[in-house]
């Protein structure tokens, strides 16, 4: 799926690690910032439809967070959310972004949701992607599933194969853009996900109690105006706990994508879109 605009890809070390983001200029001359960052299993790549119809209105930067994509691996214990927390602060710095506006999908949404918390004064506005600091725990499974499956195969078609099994939900040209950007070659010539393996082990730990209410603390601190987009099939965020972010976050709204699971950008890319948009006016 090619992107319809121009970008460039980008090296940055920040904080003794080497990152990787694109960078998409906008249409428009002295557009605001919008920084994107990626879920789990997700990568800077996964945005480039998203980024490329949204530089009408912005310049936009997807990150490939610590551990993911083009981006160095950490140590092992190197990956919770005050790391990638500090980490997009330092990205801000580096680029000396002001009143930028920040979306942030389950794992980056909740990256972006401590951030927030921090009251950064650079930060304008604030969307968060069908997560919130209480996970339901079928969702948790299934993911926990997932990152333990084998994730090595002989041919690449036969990983994008393995992603239509887990979920035909979306669309396939989109659905392939996001596999076939995410994979990297073993020595022995199979392919693999470009994500660290350590990863894995450091997924539940990132989940105790005190972390979650540290997390409910950091959403009642936010100052920027934030929006929460849901999947309304969604097995992590439950319309409850929805309710519950809006109710708590001071100055925020909610907007449900039809028929999307937990990756509303994979899923349903145009929903997202139209969610994202009507919000992310620029």
């Amino acid at each position: 799926m090619p992107t319809q605009s121009p970008v460039t890809d980008e090296l940055i070390e920040m904080r003794g690690l080497r990152f990787h983001y694109r960078d998409w200029p906008s249409e428009r001359p002295g557009a605001p910032d919008l920084v994107l960052l990626h879920g789990f299993s997700g990568h800077a790549r996964s945005w480039d439809a998203f980024a490329s119809a949204m530089t009408d209105r912005y310049r936009v930067l997807a990150l490939d967070q610590r551990g993911h994509g083009e981006s160095a691996w950490a140590p092992a214990d190197g990956y919770g959310v005050e790391e990638m927390v500090d980490d997009l602060a330092a990205f801000v710095k580096a680029l000396g972004l002001k009143g930028f506006s920040l979306l942030g999908l389950s794992m980056g949404g909740n990256v972006a949701i401590h951030y927030a918390g921090r009251r950064p004064p650079e930060l304008a506005a604030l969307v968060i992607v069908d997560i919130a600091p209480t996970i339901e725990r079928a969702g948790i499974g299934r993911i926990q599933t997932g990152v333990q499956a084998s994730d090595v195969f002989e041919t690449r078609e036969a990983a994008f194969a393995a992603a239509r099994a887990a979920s035909s939900v979306p669309p396939e040209e989109h659905h392939r853009h996001r596999v076939m950007n995410g994979l990297m070659r073993t020595e022995d010539g199979r392919f693999t996900f470009r994500y660290d393996r350590a990863l894995r082990s450091g997924f539940g730990r990132r989940r105790d109690a005190d972390m979650e209410a540290v997390g409910w603390r950091a959403c009642g601190a936010i100052a920027a105006p934030t929006l929460m987009i849901r999947g309304e099939t969604s097995d992590i965020l439950s319309p409850e706990v929805a309710r519950r972010f809006v109710e708590t976050v001071p100055d925020a709204r909610l907007a449900t994508v039809a028929g999307s699971g937990h990756s509303i950008p994979l899923d349903k890319p145009d929903g997202f879109l139209a969610a994202a948009r009507e919000f992310l006016r620029g």
